[in-house]
């Protein structure tokens, strides 16, 4: 089983990313699960959203206390909240930020990880620029898409199409493809450093 844990805060799309991570896994075949973890339910406060991803059912309805993944929509909850709790050794981390995990003060805790399982994409920005509006979530979702290998871009799409209207989804589709170009150009370049 494969588990990702998702950080961010309340009007960022945590929970709609780990639902439609969820109907990518399933449009490919398998059993998927998402479900929030709220705290105070207001804009800005700190969110958790979870998704499992398994080729078997899912009975587990706990919260993921040891993620193979991390996403992490808002880098300033990186010194806030332990956002790092439980992350399997070598796990993957995704990062909205155009920061290196050096320049987020990171560099120490991931000096031994594997370097493709470390991304940053600016997703914000491109969320900006396709989508006129601050909603990482999207291109988070490609991107740990590229880093992972897990679900296919195709997947992704598809769940944006079923979530969002037709203009809506067409722009976010645009985000995703940007952010899952620079991701994967990112992964391939640290593979052959």
């Amino acid at each position: 089983m494969f588990q990702v844990r998702i950080h961010g805060r309340g009007g960022q799309g945590v929970v709609t990313a780990a639902e439609m991570l969820s109907a990518a896994a399933f449009d490919e075949g398998r059993h998927a699960q998402a479900f929030p973890s709220f705290g105070s339910e207001r804009t800005g406060a700190p969110v958790v959203a979870f998704c499992r991803i398994d080729d078997r059912e899912i009975r587990l309805r706990e919260p993921v206390m040891e993620p193979d993944a991390l996403i992490i929509q808002d880098p300033t909850l990186l010194h806030q909240v332990d956002v790092f709790s439980g992350l399997k050794r070598g796990g993957y981390i995704l990062i909205n930020t155009g920061k290196s995990f050096a320049e987020l003060g990171l560099g120490d805790y991931v000096r031994d990880w594997p370097a493709e399982r470390l991304c940053t994409v600016p997703a914000t920005e491109i969320a900006l620029r396709h989508v006129a509006r601050p909603m990482p979530n999207v291109p988070l979702l490609a991107g740990f898409a590229a880093m992972s290998g897990l679900i296919r871009l195709e997947s992704v799409c598809k769940a944006i199409e079923e979530r969002f209207a037709a203009k809506l989804a067409a722009a976010n589709i645009a985000a995703a493809e940007e952010a899952y170009r620079i991701v994967k150009d990112e992964v391939k370049e640290t593979l052959h450093a």
